[in-house]
């Protein structure tokens, strides 16, 4: 997890009330100490909380007001005793949020007194009132299959951090019959059978490279050019501090920039070659508003000829980064702006605003007060982008508090984020964790293929049609699964429509002949689970938080 983080601190009190109010006098009202603290908190806690409402955690606002000040600071130095305690509120809370993180005790007391002087500095006094909406289990639980999916363990992925997660082992990329997966924290392998070969370092590549605070910084993604062969061509999403260089895109400077996102082309030295070696060039650079949503996918479509309009254009998918939860919906509501979006350049082009890059003829919004690279937009999180053999496009999307969803991707298409969560809509000016029911004769957004509720899973982790005939009872399917619970899914890819709602089974798990789930195998409440397909369409389920690769051998 990413470094100092409080995560575990606000899932246990944030909703909590002890029945006694804390006396502003126990915080420090020094300015220099408040201003620490609040450094503190957007290098490492901003990506999961604000005071506004919840995030990826809960909403800080009431907290110091409702939370003895002792109970508050020991929360943060261990967490972990409060469970052991078994402290009610604690439990409730990680019963809402499915996870749990590890103790802090090596903060230092006076960085722990900052803190929370400076959320203190931030509190709101009254909550506000309940707004009337769709609360609880809004769909249908996903329905347990008898199918068991045979697990084989092949290898664990080397330890980049000492602390979970132990391999941020992410994406798996194939080229004619080499196969490589990478870590977030900067390093790409070539996959040779069971072994990883490390193929580039990218923090010796890049000195502003950034892999903190987590959740997705870092190497995002990576993307062979379909002449690769030829042009020695290789692409690369990575994340930098704010202000490292101007961005191609930013917003009013009045608002805050988190860190930037960037791509890379990089020329290859030799195509053979074990090691990477190569030099890059910039073609575009992206302000963010928190660490969070940022620009985790680039891809090429595959296997089309090159008479098709997609050949050699680059996919990006840009998040919203945050920009919703912190009370800016603005920023990613709209085809003029590139957040929220899958966009669609053509790398070797140059008619783009930097002439870095070039503006395909067909892409959907060529006004010019539109952003010219958006394809389609209205995405909280399109974490990864993937055709299946049949040739659909599937963007997953990582939901906020209710819903994740599969969609069909489709050019000039809005999928509806802020104002939409899977086929619901959403206030993203009030209180974001409250769903409504669509509105009679809606018009204008299209809804997911797939999406299940956030009481089956947190975080959807986007994964790959089998289309191979070695298992028989797999053919056609799509598994997938969920980041945080490690419950794996599928859904038959034939059922799998533009406007189209298709059910979700889950798969049992077997490994070595006994049955498993990944949260015992990772002896941790959050597996961090991820997807990979290799070069002979075999698919690969890995675990960040201790880094273990396993394959799909079987499935009765």
């Amino acid at each position: 997890m990413k470094k100092l983080s409080l995560f575990s601190l606000f899932f246990y009190i944030s909703i909590c009330s002890f029945g006694q109010k804390t006396k502003t006098s126990v915080y420090s009202q020094d300015p220099k100490a408040i201003a620490k603290g609040k450094a503190l908190f957007e290098t490492n806690c901003a990506s999961c909380h604000n005071f506004k409402q919840k995030g990826i955690g809960p909403n800080l606002a009431f907290v110091t007001n409702e939370m003895p000040v002792e109970w508050v600071k020991n929360a943060i130095i261990n967490t972990s005793k409060l469970l052991k305690s078994f402290d009610k509120r604690a439990t409730t809370l990680v019963q809402e949020y499915k996870q749990t993180m590890p103790s802090f005790e090596h903060l230092k007391d006076q960085d722990v007194n900052n803190l929370v002087a400076y959320i203190h500095s931030e509190r709101k006094d009254k909550k506000a009132t309940p707004i009337e909406g769709l609360y609880g289990r809004i769909l249908p639980p996903i329905e347990k299959s008898k199918l068991k999916l045979k697990l084989e363990y092949i290898n664990t992925a080397p330890a980049t951090s000492n602390k979970i997660p132990i391999a941020r082992i992410n994406t798996m990329v194939n080229f004619k019959n080499r196969t490589f997966l990478s870590d977030l924290r900067g390093i790409i392998y070539e996959m040779k059978g069971k072994e990883l070969i490390p193929y580039m370092d990218f923090q010796k590549l890049q000195p502003n490279f950034i892999h903190v605070p987590g959740l997705a910084t870092g190497l995002g993604s990576y993307a062979f050019h379909p002449d690769f062969e030829e042009n020695g061509l290789f692409y690369t999403s990575h994340a930098e501090k704010a202000k490292t260089a101007k961005a191609d895109y930013f917003y009013n400077d009045s608002i805050k920039v988190a860190l930037q996102w960037v791509i890379l082309e990089w020329k290859v030295d030799n195509l053979l070659a074990e090691k990477f070696k190569g030099k890059p060039r910039e073609i575009f650079r992206i302000d963010f508003v928190s660490q969070i949503h940022g620009m985790q996918e680039i891809a090429f479509k595959p296997n089309i000829e090159k008479t098709d309009e997609d050949y050699g254009l680059l996919f990006i998918g840009i998040g919203d980064g945050g920009a919703s939860e912190n009370g800016f919906p603005q920023i990613c509501n709209s085809t003029k702006t590139p957040w929220s979006s899958v966009l669609r350049i053509d790398p070797k082009g140059n008619n783009s605003k930097n002439g870095k890059y070039g503006i395909p003829k067909s892409n959907p919004f060529l006004k010019p007060e539109d952003a010219q690279e958006v394809y389609c937009r209205g995405f909280r999180n399109p974490n990864r982008i993937y055709w299946t053999p049949d040739g659909k496009m599937l963007i997953s999307d990582i939901g906020h508090k209710n819903v994740e969803e599969i969609n069909i991707g489709k050019k000039g298409s809005d999928y509806g984020w802020p104002v939409r969560e899977g086929n619901f809509v959403i206030d993203p000016f009030k209180n974001m964790d409250v769903l409504y029911n669509l509105p009679k004769n809606d018009v204008g957004y299209q809804y997911p293929s797939l999406q299940y509720d956030h009481e089956d899973g947190n975080a959807i982790s986007a994964g790959f049609v089998y289309n191979e005939n070695e298992i028989s009872n797999l053919k056609g399917k799509y598994i997938f699964g969920d980041i945080v619970s490690g419950r794996v899914f599928y859904a038959e890819n034939k059922e799998m429509q533009f406007g189209k709602q298709s059910p979700i089974f889950e798969f049992q798990l077997e490994l070595n002949g006994n049955s498993v789930n990944f949260k015992d195998l990772c002896s941790n409440s959050k597996t961090d689970l991820r997807f990979g397909q290799g070069i002979a369409g075999e698919i690969y389920l890995y675990t960040k938080t201790d880094g273990k690769i396993y394959k799909i051998v079987g499935c009765e």
